[in-house]
């Protein structure tokens, strides 16, 4: 049985939807948690470039769907793959908003593992990074991966 696999990370932020969306869709704010530089603003079927502090390229995203404030869909490539990265934002108790992000799909053999592994703790730290920022004003990314431009 060759089932694809799958990423999902999930978290709660302690601010509202329509924050938390801005933090993702803004290249200016998503600087301050995630990525170096963003070519230009989410919008349905552009192609972004977005930098990473701790690589010394540019990757290309490819928006997907867009719904203000609940969803956020964009494809990027992976060892060659186009794969999709989903993220629903849902309310909850006291303003504050429950983030999930999904990226799809790979194999089940010996890359597909090795991707599993890697993406989700990029994801779990991504959710980590924009909390910090949001909540805290904290970029948590600053300096952590200083270590693999050796």
């Amino acid at each position: 049985m060759n089932e694809k696999l799958e990423i999902t990370a999930k978290l709660q932020i302690g601010k509202p939807a329509q924050e938390v969306y801005e933090a993702i869709v803004d290249p200016a704010k998503m600087s301050n948690y995630f990525i170096s530089h963003g070519s230009g603003r989410m919008e349905e079927g552009k192609t972004l470039q977005w930098r990473f502090p701790e690589f010394d390229m540019e990757f290309p995203i490819r928006v997907g769907r867009l719904r203000t404030d609940e969803y956020i869909s964009y494809y990027w490539t992976v060892d060659g793959e186009e794969l999709l990265v989903e993220m629903t934002l849902m309310p909850a108790d006291g303003g504050a908003t429950v983030i999930t992000v999904t990226e799809k799909s790979r194999n089940n053999d010996a890359v597909g593992l090795k991707w599993l592994m890697q993406n989700t703790e990029g994801w779990a730290n991504f959710l980590a990074c924009l909390k910090a920022w949001l909540e805290y004003s904290i970029n948590l990314r600053k300096g952590a991966f200083d270590f693999l431009k050796q």
